[in-house]
């Protein structure tokens, strides 16, 4: 267990190991010719923009749907919250497909904050949502019996208690804004990512792709920091006598309950009805024949056996980590643990870089093989089934495992009888959202898929860069289709982190 461990986390170091090297190999003169340099300017200029414009509107949203979902009485509020997660199935490129295809004036700055908030706000809202039904209403009550209006109450009594879940929700959309791809592409608005992309198709690799890529991982790191700082050392946890009550549901007024009602139904015509009217309208252009074509149903088959392949060996890899950091909390496993957060953070057009420069000067063999393709998606995706298998080792008492060794069972027998049967709930959650990264995962599978390869993904990306929005329908619909089900496994876990 112990030697499987450190050899992950040690390959999970790799692409931020790549960075420190090549920045070491191209050398302090080559560095300030290719990163201080006005592009890279512009480059940082949009990053900084879109950044600080699209978290505050998520915070906003996020933080409004999930009051009005989990504080009122509003009428329908449990069909509003699962659709709220709901955008979470369509991927931010199919999003901005349809919103593309649909007004095609779309581009810049803009437009794209406009489709970065309607894709990634989810993130905010759900664990905001949780939050909320868990307080206490215990401090909320002192306030308003002082006669404190109920808007000062929620900014100085409730807000302050939803900090840890706001920075958590905004780091994620942070992280989400600087690795993607897609939907900036279509717009036409230049980010690290997309630069870092069109570099490497020019230069293959060369110290340009890799000086931004370093770029981009420094902005993570930062984001990281900021973050960390942000959240304080503050305590939430309720302390003293007596048991948390259960929130009392507001009941709007007339004119507030309709002003509610229009917010979440204009959200929801827009995060979805819009892209999936768009999406119905050109299946329809396309009609029954543009389902039979040969490369949409093997797309289809590969995505299908490319994430399942990913999801079991992710979750297999993170298997020993997770029972070492749950079994033996030591500091040396919470840092082998973090070695892989630390990886995930990163964009995946970084990891991409990085293992397409060491395969190429290392390990040519494996160079645009399934074995580097799947490295990536470990490397990018191992936290996902991480989170997920340690809260199920965890409710696996260790005592049943020690039952099963002295009755005459290996370690690994008992391991595997034992306490990953009670775990299996845990990791087939992991599983699932594995699959849901690597199904949807798009410049990593450009980058390193071998010849021949066609996911959902890469097809419909093909036949959108040739602006064939007709035959590129199929596979969009295919990808909310299999993303569907395992976005309602997150709404499942999100409702049952908030004590339902």
């Amino acid at each position: 267990m112990m030697a499987l461990a450190v050899l992950f986390s040690l390959l999970a170091l790799l692409p931020p190991g790549f960075v420190i090297a090549v920045g070491i190999e191209t050398g302090w003169e080559t560095i300030k010719t290719l990163v201080f340099r006005p592009r890279v300017g512009e480059l940082l200029n949009n990053t900084l923009w879109l950044t600080a414009l699209t978290i505050p509107l998520c915070i906003t949203l996020g933080v409004m749907v999930a009051w009005l979902t989990e504080r009122t009485t509003l009428a329908g509020r449990g069909i509003w919250s699962a659709l709220a997660v709901a955008p979470l199935a369509i991927p931010a490129f199919v999003q901005s497909y349809a919103w593309v295809s649909a007004v095609p004036s779309m581009h810049g700055l803009s437009s794209g904050v406009f489709l970065s908030v309607l894709a990634y706000y989810p993130f905010i809202y759900m664990p905001v949502a949780a939050v909320l039904k868990r307080l206490d209403p215990t401090l909320e009550d002192v306030a308003a019996s002082l006669g404190t209006p109920p808007w000062r109450v929620f900014f100085s009594v409730v807000f302050p208690q939803l900090k840890l879940a706001i920075c958590g929700g905004a780091l994620l959309v942070a992280l989400h804004l600087l690795a993607e791809y897609g939907l900036f592409v279509m717009i036409r608005f230049d980010t690290f990512t997309t630069a870092i992309y069109d570099q490497f198709q020019s230069t293959f690799s060369g110290p340009a792709a890799n000086m931004l890529a370093g770029v981009l991982a420094l902005c993570c790191l930062a984001i990281l920091l900021l973050e960390g700082a942000t959240r304080g050392k503050a305590r939430y946890a309720r302390i003293g006598a007596g048991a948390a009550r259960e929130q009392k549901r507001r009941t709007l007024k007339t004119p507030a309950t309709l002003a509610a009602q229009l917010l979440l139904f204009m959200l929801v015509l827009l995060a979805l009805g819009v892209p999936l009217i768009v999406l119905c309208r050109w299946l329809w252009l396309g009609g029954v024949a543009n389902w039979y074509h040969a490369d949409l149903w093997l797309s289809l088959r590969q995505t299908l056996m490319t994430g399942a392949a990913g999801a079991l060996l992710t979750t297999a890899c993170a298997i020993p980590i997770a029972w070492l950091g749950v079994r033996y909390p030591h500091r040396v496993f919470r840092l082998l643990e973090g070695c892989n957060y630390i990886t995930s953070s990163l964009p995946g057009i970084v990891t991409a870089l990085a293992l397409v420069t060491v395969t190429i000067h290392y390990a040519r063999p494996v160079y645009q093989t399934e074995v580097t393709l799947f490295l990536a998606y470990l490397l990018m995706f191992m936290p996902r089934a991480l989170i997920n298998l340690r809260a199920g080792i965890a409710q696996a008492p260790v005592e049943l495992e020690n039952v099963a060794r002295s009755l005459g069972r290996t370690p690994a027998r008992a391991l595997w009888s034992v306490t990953m049967r009670l775990a299996a709930p845990g990791a087939a959650a992991g599983a699932a959202l594995v699959f849901l990264g690597v199904s949807n995962e798009l410049t990593a599978t450009l980058l390193l898929s071998p010849l021949g390869t066609r996911t959902l993904a890469t097809g419909f990306w093909a036949l959108t860069s040739e602006i064939d929005y007709v035959a590129a329908a199929p596979y969009a619909m295919l990808m909310i289709l299999i993303s569907l089900p395992l976005t309602g496994i997150l709404y499942v876990q999100s409702k049952k982190m908030a004590g339902l």
